[in-house]
């Protein structure tokens, strides 16, 4: 799979990822994480905690520099924040929003 092999029509792989973002996923599910979370798909893209019960997503800086946080959003669990960030690749690779109830 690679990224033009994105189906923005595929919402069931976003609410199994939405329903269990950590842990074993379906085969589908994971080649599409992997795709998501390669560097040059995603601007370095992680998930920062800032605190006790506290993420930001973020961008990995190079040379072993702190990452730049984005946005000002916070996230009560790391469970929104991937959400968030799952969320995020998927718009840049699919070219739109996730619409999923």
């Amino acid at each position: 799979m690679s990224a033009a092999a994105i189906d923005p029509r595929r919402l069931d792989l976003a609410a199994e990822f939405r329903a269990r973002p950590f842990g074993r996923h379906s085969p589908e599910l994971q080649a599409l994480l992997d795709i998501m979370r390669r560097a040059e798909n995603c601007q370095n893209l992680i998930l920062v905690s800032i605190g006790p019960g506290k993420w930001a997503l973020g961008e990995r800086l190079p040379d072993g520099k702190p990452p730049r946080l984005l946005e000002g959003r916070i996230f009560e669990s790391r469970a929104a924040g991937e959400w968030a960030a799952f969320r995020r690749r998927r718009r840049a690779l699919a070219g739109r929003e996730l619409e999923l109830s």
